[in-house]
């Protein structure tokens, strides 16, 4: 009888963490830059989808850098966003692909237009929103960094009693910051 730990030369190892077959979190794909995670909140993709195509045809990879950008870096949707939301447009009749260069590119169909003329208010301007639902992040990064970089010195230079007082300290501040939370200004 097998077991998951039984292995010949060409097996799988389920601990080889080079091995690309294995399943669980991912890094550094699409959605980070630089091993931080960039744009976790983001807007609607089918809205922003929907009015970059009504701009111009545009392939997957270029709608996530569109948007990118016009959030000020603030969202950067996943491919794995993206596409479901293209094949959704298609399936629906508002987008069609034509290969272009041998890129797959999206273009509004005549219906697509219509919609997004017909829906202009409610679509908005996804991007913007995220940017406005970014306000401070900026602030925050800088400052967890900056905390990040005393933690180290502590559990590098600090004696076992520096090490349980900076413990409680930081145990204090994530109660403190979930009263910032429940705006409890006590």
């Amino acid at each position: 009888m097998n077991t998951p730990f039984d292995t010949h030369p060409h097996d799988h190892d389920p601990f080889d963490r080079h091995d690309r077959r294995q399943r669980g979190p991912r890094r550094g794909g699409p959605h980070q830059r630089g091993g931080r995670r960039r744009g976790r909140r983001g807007g609607d993709v089918r809205a922003a989808a929907l009015l970059l195509l009504a701009e111009q045809p545009r392939h997957g990879y270029d709608l996530i850098q569109e948007i990118r950008e016009r959030s000020n870096e603030m969202w950067t949707p996943s491919p794995g966003s993206v596409y479901p939301v293209l094949q959704q447009l298609e399936d629906e009749g508002l987008v069609e692909f034509e290969r272009v260069d041998g890129r797959k590119t999206a273009s509004l169909t005549a219906a697509g237009r219509t919609f997004v003329e017909d829906n202009a208010d409610e679509l908005g301007t996804p991007w913007a929103t995220a940017q406005a639902g970014s306000e401070g992040v900026h602030e925050l990064g800088h400052a967890l960094r900056s905390l990040m970089g005393a933690f180290r010195q502590v559990t590098s230079d600090g004696t076992p009693e520096q090490r349980r007082q900076a413990a409680a300290l930081l145990d204090d501040t994530r109660r403190q910051l979930y009263r910032v939370l429940a705006g409890d200004e006590s």
